[in-house]
């Protein structure tokens, strides 16, 4: 019984030695965290302003690169008018512009 719980704190005391983002996360029971410009469960997340079409306030969102170049319908975050977000993206997965438009 002491060698098993003399094990499962050696195993501790090597987690704790080796602080990494994800033994950090692990041990609070955080969830990841999302860098902007960086690659969430093989897509490719980016943080982009938007200026909205209605009310003029810009806010940030974020859109996945990893299919390629998309339009989708989004809420304002200030206004909550329905945008139609184009979004073209190249063929390296660079984002080359985003388009806001009013859907009415």
């Amino acid at each position: 019984m002491a060698t098993r719980r003399h094990s499962r704190i050696d195993a501790l005391t090597r987690e704790l030695t080796r602080l990494d983002d994800e033994v950090i996360d692990t041990l609070y029971g955080l969830e990841p965290v999302f860098e902007p410009g960086g690659a969430l469960g093989g897509a490719l997340i980016e943080f982009v302003s938007v200026e909205c079409p209605y009310c003029w306030q810009s806010y940030g969102t974020q859109v996945d690169l990893s299919g390629g170049s998309f339009t989708h319908v989004e809420d304002c975050q200030v206004c909550c008018q329905p945008i139609e977000l184009e979004c073209e993206v190249d063929q390296t997965g660079a984002l080359t512009a985003v388009r806001a438009r009013r859907m009415d």
